[in-house]
């Protein structure tokens, strides 16, 4: 981490631009897998890509627009913002050529992996996604699976995570870099952040043994993990998003925590009263609810 660049930071463009304020590649990060990108649309404009040797997920971050690949679309939205509402996805296999259609101003994430399963799309809508509140006190934060392990894709999994203002998050600290199943496995990671409030920020800490650098994070910054320990504090007066996306060899999100910290996931006082920060849909609400889990899972 010492030599590599991990702080990305993206500039918004005029709503009547269209364009990519934020791309990272695998040669840039230099990795074997996550790409990871923001596409900004015009209202009316026009996008049109292919996802070649990758697997694609477009998660959609704001507005509405309407995805066409070859023998299927999706209407993805209206989000307002990340914290009006659950999100809106699309998975799309290697090979896909597609095209996404902005209703208004829009806003999506690109998130792609090497991949060269032929797997079938899917259409990720909000009651779809997962739910659940993890740790307590001032280390509650509220998990939104959009890609988990038990999806059918090759390499992604995919996440959004809120903090609330003043609450720590990927707490204790973790790691995923070690091929080690079913106790870790070596992982590939970005945080993509946002707030509430664009003054908003935050910190995030990435360690291991010989490496130890804490950056500030704001609205529409990236974090990449390569390695190491890893975890997250918001500033109070200021709710915190993020975006994970994770891919490695294998679809888990097992990760061994610092062990100075392990055994405070015992330990958790009762859930932050703030949470759950957005709503769930009914189906997620009912269907994968999980409060105070043990799963050592990565956010």
């Amino acid at each position: 981490m010492s030599r590599l660049q991990v702080l990305y930071r993206s500039t918004r463009l005029p709503v009547h631009r269209s364009g990519a304020p934020l791309h990272v590649t695998p040669r840039q990060a230099g990795w074997e897998y996550v790409d990871f990108g923001v596409r900004q649309l015009a209202g009316g404009a026009t996008w049109s890509s292919a996802c070649m040797s990758q697997e694609c997920c477009l998660v959609l971050l704001e507005g509405a627009c309407r995805v066409e690949w070859p023998g299927g679309r999706a209407v993805l939205g209206p989000r307002a913002t990340v914290f009006a509402a659950y999100p809106h996805a699309v998975y799309l296999p290697p090979g896909t050529a597609f095209r996404v259609l902005a209703d208004g101003p829009c806003e999506l994430a690109d998130c792609r992996a090497r991949s060269r399963k032929k797997l079938r799309p899917r259409v990720i809508r909000p009651e779809d996604c997962g739910f659940e509140i993890r740790g307590g006190g001032n280390a509650t934060r509220q998990i939104v699976d959009i890609i988990p392990p038990s999806f059918p894709a090759d390499r992604l999994l995919i996440c959004e995570v809120y903090t609330p203002g003043g609450n720590w998050s990927s707490y204790p600290p973790h790691k995923h870099d070690t091929d080690n199943p079913p106790v870790e496995v070596d992982l590939e990671e970005v945080y993509y952040y946002r707030f509430d409030d664009p003054a908003g920020y935050g910190f995030q800490r990435l360690y291991s043994a010989h490496r130890d650098r804490t950056v500030k994070v704001g609205h529409g910054d990236l974090v990449l993990v390569p390695d190491g320990f890893h975890t997250f504090v918001t500033a109070y007066g200021y709710h915190a998003y993020y975006l994970n996306v994770l891919a490695g060899t294998r679809r888990s999100m097992a990760a061994s925590d610092d062990p100075r910290y392990a055994a405070l996931r015992r330990t958790w006082p009762a859930p932050d009263p703030r949470v759950p920060l957005v709503p769930a849909p009914a189906r997620a609400a009912v269907g994968q609810s999980q409060v105070n889990s043990l799963r050592r899972t990565a956010p």
